[in-house]
C-alpha cells in the first residue's frame, strides 16, 4: 500500500526546509533507517532517514524545492509486489494512500464487493495551529455509532493556545474513538475511525442500533469480504487468526519482531481485521483479544483522570494554554534582561468621553470600554517610537520594525491566560477597535479564539486592575520587546492647577521593557506620550489617519 512519508519536526521553530540533495530515486527500494534526503534549513544541514522498509513511489519535491514541515516529502509503498509494480509504473501513489489496508488473500471480486458497500479510513488529526503537534481531548461531540455529516463538530480539543473544535470531513459512521477525555492526542495521527460511502441500509442500521461496542474497532466485513454487518455479540468477538500478511502498522510489526513473534497468527480487533499494539501485547501475554477489549475502555477511563489524591494532597498535570504560559514565562525572563518603570495617569477627561460614547452607541450594540482608548493611544505613539513595536532576533544580533500595531490584550479565562491582539490598530478607528476588543474577549473567555489572532502581536496590555491592585512587575510576551500593566482606576485628591485639592480618576502603570535593545529614558518617553493622548482625548483627533 502506498502512503505518504510526512516530513516531521526538524528543528524548534522550523517550518520549512530546502530540498539539497535526493539520495534514492523512483522505484528505489529502501529500508528503514536508511538515508533518503538531505536537506538545510536555516540553521543546518539535516538528513531524513526513512522510517520502514519499501519502495520509492514518488518524490513530491525536485532539488532546490522548499518543502514544508508535516506535509509528505514523498511516497513510499510497503505492500504486495503487485501495488509496488502498479506504482513504479504508474509513477503516483496509489489512490488508496489514507485507506486502511485490506487482506491481502481477498480476491478481487470480494474487494469489490466490500468496497461497494462501504470503507472504513482513520480520520487523521490535521495541524491546528503552528508548532503544535498534540493536544488534549476536551470532550467527544459524537459517540461511536452515530452517524455524522460533513463539517459537523466531532471534538474539542485543547492546545496550548486555544479550545479548537474538530469538525468531520465527510458524511458516515463512527466506528471506532481512538481516545478518551483526558488523553494526549498527536498531530498527523489517527483521531477516530469513520466508515463511509455506505449502503443506506448499513447507515440506516448504525444509526438504529445507536452504538457499538468499542472493542470492534470498525470491523462490519468479515475477513473474507462479506458486506453484511455483524451482531454486536459477533463483534465483541476476536478476528480469527488469518493466513497470509496480517493488516498492521510499520510500529505494530516492529513490536511482533521485538518480540519474536509471528504477526500473521495474533487476531487482531481493528477495522478489517488490522493487527493493533494492544493486540500484540495481550497475545504474547496469553490473555484474549476480548479481554483485553473488554478491560481497555475502564483504563482508558482511569487513565484519563488528570486528578490524583493521597493524603488530603491533590496532585493535577499542567497541560494546555497553562503549560504553555509556564514555558514562555520560563523563557522569556531567563533569556529577556527586564526593567520595569511606572508612573500614573489622570484618566478623568477620557473616562468622561468613554461614558459619553458608551451611551451613544449602545443601541447600536456597540460596546465602548476603556481598553480601544488604550490601545488607539498607544498605537499613536508607536508612531512615534518605533522601537517600541520591533523584535530581536534569538542572539539579539539584529532588530526588526513592524509597520503594523498588532496590539495584544492579556484576559483572563477559565483555561487560563490568554493573549489575543488587534490587528493593524494604525488603520482602525475608535469604534473598529471597540468591535475587535470585545469579539476578541468573547472568543478567549469561550476558549475558542482562533490561532490567527493569538499571533503576530508586536506589543501587549495587561489590564490587572479589573481584578485589582494597582503596581505590578509584568512579563514580557516573548519575542515582544515590551508589555504595559494596567492598574485599577483609583478616585483620588490631586492639586489642580490654582492648588485647590480636587477629586481625580487615577490610574497606575507599570511597564517591563527589553533592556537589549530599550533604555529607561525611551520607555519614559514613550510612556509620556502615551500619558498625553489618554490625558486630553481630543489631541488624538489632529494624529489620527
Amino acid at each position: 500500500m502506498s502512503k505518504d512519508f510526512i516530513l516531521p519536526d526538524i528543528g524548534e521553530g522550523i517550518v520549512e526546509c530546502e530540498i539539497v540533495e535526493w539520495l534514492v530515486q523512483e522505484g528505489d527500494t529502501i529500508k528503514e533507517d536508511q538515508p533518503v534526503v538531505d536537506v538545510m534549513t536555516d540553521k543546518a544541514l539535516v538528513q531524513i532517514p526513512a522510517k520502514e522498509d519499501g519502495v520509492v513511489t514518488k518524490l513530491y519535491y525536485a532539488q532546490g524545492d522548499i518543502a514544508k514541515v508535516h506535509e509528505p516529502l514523498f511516497a513510499i509503498d510497503s505492500g504486495t509486489e503487485e501495488t509496488v509494480a502498479r506504482s513504479s509504473t504508474t509513477g503516483k501513489p496509489s489512490a488508496e494512500t489514507n485507506a486502511p489496508a485490506s487482506d491481502t488473500n481477498t480476491s478481487s471480486a470480494e474487494t469489490s464487493s466490500s468496497s461497494s458497500s462501504s470503507t472504513v479510513t482513520d480520520f487523521i488529526l490535521p495541524d491546528i495551529g503552528e508548532g503544535i503537534v498534540e493536544c488534549e481531548i476536551v470532550e467527544w461531540q459524537v459517540k461511536e455509532g452515530d452517524v455524522i455529516e460533513e463539517d459537523q463538530p466531532v471534538v474539542d480539543v485543547m492546545t496550548d493556545k486555544a479550545l479548537v473544535q474538530i469538525p468531520a470531513k465527510e458524511h458516515g459512521v463512527v466506528e471506532k474513538l481512538y481516545y478518551a477525555k483526558g488523553d494526549i492526542a498527536k498531530v498527523h495521527e489517527p483521531l477516530f475511525a469513520i466508515r463511509v460511502e455506505g449502503e443506506a441500509n448499513d447507515v440506516a442500521r448504525s444509526s438504529t442500533t445507536g452504538e457499538r461496542s468499542s472493542d470492534t474497532n470498525g470491523a462490519s466485513s468479515d475477513t473474507n469480504g462479506s458486506s453484511s454487518a455483524p451482531s454486536v455479540g459477533q463483534t465483541s468477538a476476536p478476528q480469527a487468526a488469518r493466513q497470509g500478511k496480517a493488516i498492521a502498522s510499520p510500529a505494530v510489526r516492529r513490536r511482533a519482531r521485538e518480540l519474536d513473534i509471528d504477526i500473521s497468527q495474533v487476531p487482531g480487533s481493528g477495522a478489517k481485521g488490522r493487527v493493533l499494539k494492544e493486540d500484540v501485547e495481550n497475545y504474547v501475554s496469553g490473555g484474549s483479544t476480548k479481554t483485553q477489549t473488554t478491560t481497555s475502555p475502564q483504563t482508558s477511563d482511569t487513565a484519563a483522570k488528570p486528578v490524583i489524591t493521597a493524603g488530603g494532597k491533590r496532585t493535577e498535570s499542567i497541560r494546555g494554554v497553562k503549560a504553555a504560559m509556564a514555558k514562555a514565562m520560563t523563557e522569556s525572563v531567563s533569556t529577556i534582561p527586564h526593567f520595569t518603570y511606572a508612573d500614573e495617569f489622570d484618566l478623568t477627561a477620557v473616562m468622561a468621553l468613554q461614558k459619553q460614547l458608551k451611551e451613544r452607541y449602545k443601541d447600536e450594540g456597540i460596546r465602548i470600554t476603556m481598553m480601544p482608548f488604550f490601545i488607539k493611544a498607544m498605537s499613536l505613539a508607536l508612531k512615534e517610537f518605533p522601537i517600541m513595536n520591533s523584535q530581536v532576533n534569538a542572539d539579539c544580533t539584529e532588530i526588526t520594525y513592524f509597520d503594523d500595531h498588532n496590539i495584544g490584550m492579556a484576559v483572563d479565562t477559565k483555561i487560563g491566560l490568554l493573549v489575543p491582539n488587534v490587528k493593524q490598530v494604525q488603520n482602525k478607528s475608535i469604534i473598529d477597535i471597540a468591535n475587535e476588543v470585545t469579539r476578541l474577549t468573547q472568543a478567549a473567555r469561550d476558549g475558542r479564539v482562533a490561532q490567527d489572532d493569538m499571533k503576530g502581536g508586536t506589543i501587549s496590555i495587561s489590564n490587572i486592575g479589573v481584578i485589582g491592585g494597582t503596581v505590578a512587575t509584568p512579563i514580557i510576551n516573548k519575542p515582544e520587546v515590551a508589555i504595559v500593566a494596567l492598574g485599577k482606576v483609583q478616585e483620588l485628591p490631586r492639586f489642580d492647577s490654582n492648588g485647590n485639592v480636587v477629586a481625580r480618576k487615577i490610574m497606575n502603570v507599570s511597564w517591563s521593557g527589553d533592556h537589549r535593545v530599550i533604555d529607561g529614558g525611551t520607555i519614559a518617553r514613550f510612556n509620556k506620550r502615551w500619558q498625553e493622548f489618554l490625558e486630553d482625548p481630543t489631541s488624538m483627533l489632529v494624529h489620527m489617519v
